[in-house]
């Protein structure tokens, strides 16, 4: 019996829908593409607004990813700990993390105890955060390090914010949507830090080299100014970061630059607190009667 005709023919009818559909959703791609580049170019605040919403819009998908992600390192972790040390193990590393982080504290506590904190004219400590959110993204990938917060512009989280956890500072707020927030982290590429060595009070930058890690740069110009081991914690200059959070401790030293390793993972964290933006004093008034 002779094959039926026209098989080759529907086949080939499929394929040339395929491929003009193909060619289509390429087209719409790259005027869309170039829309967004021109609201770029000549609205940034509407831009900014585009952005905010596709944050909103991804950060679910991303959450949703995350959690599937945290549950199966969890899984993995638990069965290795059981292999390794099982669950005394644990107990013993969940102390001392503890301790470790009352240790930091007190060490910040007892320096800022012997300086005076009006000379950089902060108005009050930070008072209450404005929110603790949940931890929901995070982009670990070349130079850009930013994580997402489940939390945004709707419980009153702006650009510019401190992040911190509970081991210290993560990075500030980059941009917010209504319901989420991206936060530059402190070893983003583009990501600097004024702080301070607590051993010494010498001041230092801490800028992030996007691979994880951080490099330590002296602002003045003197004697060894770090040792392998010395905690650093934000000095409050600039006005961006409040005084006395920790953030990294020294791994290194080269001369005037050391390598440090910030104390919070964002990428171990499930929540984040979100401060307020320093309080900078008014200047004073002038003098009655002055022209």
């Amino acid at each position: 019996m002779a094959p039926p005709r026209h098989r080759d023919r529907g086949f080939s009818r499929r394929a040339s829908n395929s491929l003009f559909f193909g060619y289509v959703a390429a087209a719409a791609g790259i005027v869309l593409g170039l829309g967004l580049l021109l609201v770029a170019r000549f609205d940034p605040l509407a831009f900014q607004g585009i952005r905010g919403l596709a944050l909103d819009l991804t950060a679910p998908f991303s959450s949703a990813t995350r959690v599937v992600a945290r549950g199966g390192d969890r899984v993995g972790g638990t069965i290795g700990d059981y292999w390794r040390a099982g669950a005394h193990n644990a107990e013993l590393e969940r102390q001392l993390a503890e301790a470790r982080r009352a240790l930091i504290q007190a060490q910040i506590d007892s320096a800022d105890n012997h300086r005076l904190r009006r000379l950089l004219k902060i108005v009050g400590d930070g008072g209450q955060p404005v929110v603790v959110a949940r931890i929901v993204g995070s982009n670990t990938s070349g130079q850009r390090r930013y994580a997402t917060l489940a939390a945004g512009s709707g419980e009153g989280v702006r650009a510019g914010q401190p992040v911190r956890g509970p081991d210290g500072l993560i990075g500030r707020i980059a941009e917010a949507g209504h319901g989420y927030a991206r936060v530059q982290l402190i070893t983003d590429g583009g990501s600097t830090v004024p702080v301070r060595v607590v051993r010494t009070g010498q001041p230092a930058l801490i800028v992030g080299r996007g691979d994880g890690g951080l490099d330590v740069r002296a602002t003045t110009i003197g004697a060894q100014p770090f040792r392998r081991g010395d905690l650093l914690a934000t000095s409050g200059t600039g006005g961006v970061f409040h005084e006395g959070l920790p953030v990294a401790v020294v791994t290194t030293v080269s001369g005037e630059v050391a390598a440090a390793r910030g104390l919070a993972d964002p990428a171990t964290l499930d929540v984040a607190m979100v401060l307020p933006e320093v309080a900078v004093a008014p200047p004073p008034p002038p003098p009655v009667g002055a022209h």
